[in-house]
């Protein structure tokens, strides 16, 4: 169609429209007829790019790592970006004319690796693979300023380490060094935890037997108690059974007193009886025989005073040379004894 032709860019493009070597037009997502055999056109994405990245390096012990990771960046000055590399497009506006589009972010990746490369020859392996966050927060600041990054008008929205890895070989390593370190780990938390029970068991124990002193203590204390308890019942006792044998040594001395005391009123009732006797035998013994039979028969019952008759009968039995005694005379006799032993009953 006789050269002219359309193009239109999304508003992620910035576009800038020359003819014959003059900046013409410019702008984000414009859309306008031009004629090719004498414009050239002249597309900057602005929108923001993820670049992946993975790359190897060597440690400060000479240990090779590979770092895996990602850059986001965005063109902030599209004219600046156009002035270094060439983002010219076709004649007919549908591709770029050369591949440096397609070189930026290898461009980028070298940076990232330049930097990254500093930052990891002076940490060793172990350090280097564990401090991925340390190295992105030491690389971010070194690249948002990176001259090489501002002169190409770009500007780094985002970077992120996913990955550091060791070599096969070295994971291997220092993957078993890690299993020796856990197993040793594992072991002592075993040995830690036996210690810990054995520990209790022996605090058991102790406090089992500390147990059993307490209660062997107060069973003794008890015991003792008890026997305090019946030594002071038995000196009680002992203080009364002393004061009861006082008090019966002391009714004893009383009682002998008193058997002494009567046995002397007792004599001297017998002295006086026996003086009284003494007086009367003598008094008697001058008297006449038949008069003190008189007094001794003086007041007697008839039955006695028969007794007393018979009795002088058989006193002279040998002169007497017969005796009757009549019927009438014992029936009486008879009958008064009778009454005698009624009366008795």
């Amino acid at each position: 169609m006789l050269g002219i032709r359309y193009i239109k860019v999304p508003p992620t493009t910035y576009l800038l429209k020359y003819q014959k070597g003059r900046l013409v037009r410019e702008g984000i997502g414009l859309a306008f007829f031009y004629y090719g055999p004498t414009t050239s056109l002249v597309a900057v994405p602005t929108a923001s790019t993820e670049v992946p990245f993975i790359f190897e390096e060597t440690t400060a012990d000479f240990q090779t790592v590979t770092i895996q990771g990602q850059i986001t960046y965005r063109v902030a000055d599209p004219k600046k970006l156009a002035a270094l590399m060439n983002f010219a497009l076709q004649p007919n506006g549908a591709a770029y004319a050369t591949d440096d589009p397609e070189k930026l972010p290898q461009r980028l990746i070298n940076i990232v690796n330049v930097h990254a490369r500093a930052q990891v020859q002076r940490r060793p392996l172990r350090e280097a693979v564990k401090e991925s966050d340390a190295l992105v927060e030491a690389l971010q600041p070194k690249l948002v300023g990176a001259p090489e990054i501002v002169a190409l008008g770009l500007e780094i929205l985002g970077f992120s380490i996913l990955a550091i890895k060791p070599t096969p070989e070295t994971a291997r390593a220092l993957e078993a060094e890690t299993r020796e370190q856990l197993l040793k780990e594992a072991d002592d938390a075993i040995f830690r935890r036996r210690n810990a029970a054995v520990e209790n068991e022996r605090s058991i124990k102790e406090n089992e037997l500390n147990t059993e002193n307490a209660v062997e203590l107060k069973r003794r204390q008890i015991r003792e108690t008890k026997m305090d308890a019946d030594r002071a019942v038995q000196e009680k006792q002992r203080l009364l059974g002393e004061a009861q044998m006082a008090a019966s040594v002391a009714l004893e001395a009383k009682k002998k007193e008193l058997v002494a005391l009567i046995a002397l009123n007792a004599r001297a009732e017998a002295d006086a009886r026996a003086y009284g006797i003494e007086a009367t035998m003598k008094a008697l013994g001058t008297g006449d025989p038949r008069m003190l039979q008189a007094l001794a028969n003086a007041g007697m019952k008839p039955e006695q005073l028969i007794a007393v008759a018979f009795q002088g009968i058989a006193d002279r039995a040998d002169k007497i040379g017969q005796l009757n005694i009549s019927p009438d005379l014992l029936r009486e006799l008879m009958g008064a004894q009778a009454n005698g032993h009624a009366k008795a009953d």
